[in-house]
């Protein structure tokens, strides 16, 4: 797996800015996948930084890279609760991952409560699911349909994020220098 995609899609994450992001990887052996997610898992853990595959097919493989004690936090808010009982998730954080990637084998769509793993408002995943993805204030990161203001402050966050450490890491700096322990 290439640290290289991890900077380019999970710099929020790695900064600890972020619950999570996901990312396709290309893979040719699913059994030298799986011991380079154990590896990056021994490396990070120390850092609050897990990495699952969520659905591996046809030599890609869907990453879901996160901070387990944020999805945690983020899981227990009242709204974010309801969207899960609503969707039959379990209530632990991580039953719910686990949860997720039944859903995704499953189904191979994905499940419109997605975002609540990725750390988007509560609120803005519940308009996206009542409104059918459609009306929202704005489209950034994710679709709002919450506070536009907070939102697009959010994104900035992220795109600077993304953009500072695109340029640490060419300029030589490793990962575990990048990643924040949270």
């Amino acid at each position: 797996m290439s640290e290289d995609l991890l900077v380019r899609h999970c710099s929020p994450t790695l900064a600890g800015m972020k619950t999570g992001n996901m990312f396709s990887a290309a893979y040719t052996d699913e059994t030298e996948l799986r011991e380079d997610l154990r590896a990056f898992n021994r490396r990070f853990a120390s850092k609050g930084l897990r990495i699952v595959p969520l659905r591996c097919r046809e030599n890609r493989a869907l990453l879901y890279v996160y901070r387990p004690k944020k999805l945690a936090e983020d899981l227990k808010s009242g709204e974010a609760q309801d969207i899960l009982k609503e969707n039959g998730y379990p209530e632990s954080a991580g039953s719910c991952v686990s949860f997720l990637r039944r859903r995704l084998a499953e189904n191979g769509e994905f499940p419109h409560e997605v975002g609540l793993f990725l750390g988007y408002p509560p609120e803005d995943v519940s308009g996206f699911i009542r409104n059918g993805a459609q009306a929202c204030k704005c489209v950034g990161c994710w679709k709002v349909y919450g506070d536009e203001a907070k939102a697009k402050c959010t994104f900035a966050k992220y795109r600077k994020c993304t953009a500072v450490y695109c340029a640490q890491w060419a300029a030589g700096k490793s990962i575990e220098r990048l990643t924040v322990a949270v």
